[in-house]
């Protein structure tokens, strides 16, 4: 069997996460996510604590929209050499599965990754944030256009292409076809076939 890293890109309210945590269950293999930010701060010295108070007032998704926190320019680019360093040593040490981040970008020249990209119709996104999220309406259409818009920002400013660029990507799914289980199957189904694991 060989070590593998699947990368997971995402819009917002495509339930990427859950994929992800489910496909990492289907795997056997641990999943990574904002504690990669946040091992990134600790190992850098930089106030995770107020960074952490600052997302609860964001009830929660103020991460999603400042994927690197708050700090200037230059303390973001030197946060996002550590974590790509970080991202680095995980990849290079176990199979798992790391989300965001742009983990793709970082891992690019990895020959044992598979790069992915979730993505679901509107509709279905607001209907997750609501739904799954427990969002109002009102709150869940401008979550989705300020968490699209920073997270399009961010993968253009470090990555240097769009999140979903197919030029990057080796899968490119609509969840809302198979939903979080059937899309999670799915993907395991390619890792499977792809780097010979097993089936449970």
């Amino acid at each position: 069997m060989k070590k593998f890293v699947v990368t997971i890109t995402r819009e917002f309210g495509s339930l990427g996460r859950p994929i992800a945590k489910r496909l990492s269950e289907l795997l056997g293999v641990e999943f990574y996510d904002r504690d990669i930010v946040e091992a990134a701060a600790r190992r850098m010295n930089l106030p995770v604590s107020v960074i952490s108070k600052t997302e609860e007032k964001k009830s929660g998704f103020f991460q999603m929209m400042f994927p690197l926190g708050t700090e200037n320019v230059e303390k973001q680019k030197s946060l996002f050499e550590c974590q790509s360093q970080i991202i680095q040593d995980l990849a290079g040490k176990e199979s798992c599965i790391i989300v965001g981040r742009c983990s793709d970008y970082v891992l690019a020249d990895e020959p044992n990754a598979i790069h992915v990209y979730i993505y679901a119709p509107y509709a279905d996104r607001l209907a997750n944030c609501v739904g799954t999220l427990g969002m109002s309406k009102t709150d869940a259409k401008k979550m989705i256009a300020e968490v699209d818009r920073a997270r399009v920002a961010y993968h253009r400013h470090f990555a240097g292409y769009l999140p979903d660029d197919p030029e990057h990507k080796h899968v490119i799914i609509n969840s809302a076809l198979l939903e979080v289980e059937g899309t999670a199957q799915a993907l395991a189904a390619i890792v499977r076939q792809k780097f010979g694991k097993e089936t449970e």
